[in-house]
């Protein structure tokens, strides 16, 4: 198989077949063969189709890590759809927006993690395209399928031609196709739904796993959710690509994090540094034996010297990577090599892959000087074709040239590595979790005694950064914070729920009448540390 012409149907197939007897999935009491995998895969999509699921349909999946997520998320593929992660954390009104836009024809949930009715959060949404909701692991209620029973669909007397069908769908798919929409929240306040092309995403982890060091049988340890990036193309791909064996994660818990490595003797555990730095804090780290970890791979924030070294001498990992990238180029703009000193995996985040081109330039577009600051600009294959009807916004970020423009400041040293200074203009960064400031205030402002509201990103300690705001009172009265941040609870998801509120009289402005954030940014670092030295 070669990764730079396959499509995503043509991998799972490859996969199944190449590693049929080696472990694809261990979740629970549950193994899966790459065999077994790929025979679930087929029955799933058999059924998808029975079901009156067309070639370019969207079939969502909202859930966490599990086995039937893998089953139902390559099903979906392999049948010819285009496959819409969601992210378990959203609200019912925030996933019938990205279930609207994407039409999606059938939804995958299961009722139930972390005490969420997905299925009943939809109840008086308009979602006129959504014909059936599939719950993964329980049974059916009434309002939901259950997913045995749905799977069964593709079994009768014309299983040979469901089957024909779905492998028709394989024989004619190309490394182009759309095979996923993965949304992505954005500064209009709304999620953007961003095409990504399958090829794209088996071509360039193809480079970034083999630079990861992963190879057939290793166990792969996946906390990061397979609704990203993170988990789905680094995770889930990745695995496929290299005969992994797959270990989802559902929820994080430093404890059983550590079981689960004695456990399986897991070899590879990608994740953001939160993560690694909560390992490497715990007092029970010495309890557990993790001498079977190999290579990790990290990112999406400021990482410490120090902290790579600890990550090598105390959690045992030989090979130590730092990577960026946004959904927008497919997972990967950028990343560090085996090779590269502790300084270099600390201090930048790699360089461009074969195949794609990185930037720096200044605000009227042009190149800057080697170790100046400017955007970063990223083209090649594994940029994205666009939003998902969206031309304008499209074009605001592609140029004509097909450079992206990410929003993101950095520098670039000689050898072309690069180093983020800054992130997109206001969005921070919460446990792994992208939050973006517009769309929290969109929602916040829909609270009666709120008037104006500006959210900014604060350094936190456990979570690297937690939302803050800036609140000007409605003419209806002064806000409780406390009860505003339960209110917030209830209307977004948890990552997006501002930590501190301070009410003022005013927001700063510019000329341009726009909040000064840098200036917002001073006030919360002096109430921050009158508070922590209080």
């Amino acid at each position: 198989m070669d990764p730079r012409s396959c499509s995503l149907p043509e991998l799972i197939r490859w996969s199944t077949n190449t590693f049929a007897e080696l472990d694809a999935v261990r979740d629970g009491e549950t193994t899966l063969s790459y065999s077994a995998l790929g025979e679930r895969i087929d029955q799933a999509a058999r059924a998808m189709v029975a079901s009156g699921v067309r070639q370019g349909d969207a079939v969502a999946v909202w859930a966490p890590n599990c086995w039937q997520w893998i089953v139902a998320g390559m099903a979906t593929i392999r049948a010819g759809a285009v496959l819409v992660p969601v992210n378990t954390r959203f609200k019912g009104n925030e996933a019938a927006y990205v279930l609207g836009r994407a039409r999606a024809r059938l939804l995958f949930v299961v009722d139930g993690f972390l005490d969420t009715d997905y299925s009943g959060s939809l109840e008086q949404q308009d979602l006129p395209h959504l014909d059936e909701i599939v719950d993964l692991v329980s049974s059916s209620d009434g309002r939901t399928t259950a997913f045995e029973a749905f799977v069964t669909r593709g079994d009768g007397s014309d299983r040979s031609e469901l089957q024909a069908a779905i492998d028709r769908c394989s024989q004619t798919a190309t490394a182009d196709d759309v095979s996923a929409i993965m949304f992505t929240s954005g500064t209009t306040g709304h999620p953007k739904g961003v095409l990504v092309r399958g090829g794209a995403i088996i071509r360039v982890f193809a480079g970034w796993s083999e630079a990861l060091t992963v190879r057939a049988g290793d166990r792969y340890l996946l906390v990061n959710p397979y609704f990203h990036a993170f988990g789905f193309n680094a995770g889930i791909v990745v695995c496929l690509l290299k005969g992994a064996v797959n270990l989802p994660v559902a929820v994080y818990d430093p404890v059983e994090v550590l079981a689960i490595i004695e456990r399986e003797n897991v070899t590879v555990f990608p994740g953001p540094p939160a993560m690694f730095q909560g390992l490497l804090n715990h007092r029970d780290l010495d309890r557990y034996d993790i001498s079977s970890l190999r290579a990790c791979v990290t990112g999406a924030a400021t990482i410490p010297v120090e902290m790579i070294v600890a990550m090598r001498e105390n959690l045992g990992f030989e090979v130590v990577m730092t990577a960026y990238g946004m959904t927008e180029t497919s997972g990967i703009a950028s990343y560090t090599r085996p090779t590269d000193p502790p300084e270099l995996v600390a201090t930048t985040s790699g360089c461009a892959p074969e195949g794609v081109e990185l930037r720096i330039v200044d605000a009227e577009g042009n190149d800057v000087s080697t170790g100046e600051e400017g955007e970063l600009l990223v083209r090649g294959f594994q940029v994205m074709p666009g939003y998902l009807d969206a031309p304008d916004q499209t074009a605001d970020v592609i140029d004509l040239d097909g450079w992206l423009h990410t929003g993101d400041i950095a520098v670039m040293d000689q050898a072309g590595y690069i180093d983020i200074t800054d992130r997109k203009k206001d969005m921070f960064i919460m446990g792994g979790f992208n939050a973006y400031p517009a769309e929290i205030e969109r929602v916040m402002v829909g609270h009666p005694r709120v008037g104006i509201v500006a959210v900014i990103g604060v350094p936190d300690e456990r979570m690297g950064e937690v939302a803050a705001a800036f609140v000007v009172p409605s003419p209806e009265g002064v806000p409780d914070a406390a009860e505003l941040i339960e209110w917030c609870r209830e209307q977004m998801a948890n990552y997006k729920v501002p930590r501190h509120i301070w009410l003022v009289d005013e927001l700063p402005l510019n000329a341009s009448n726009k909040v000064r954030k840098q200036e917002l940014r001073a006030d919360a670092a002096v109430r921050l540390s009158t508070k922590h030295s209080s």
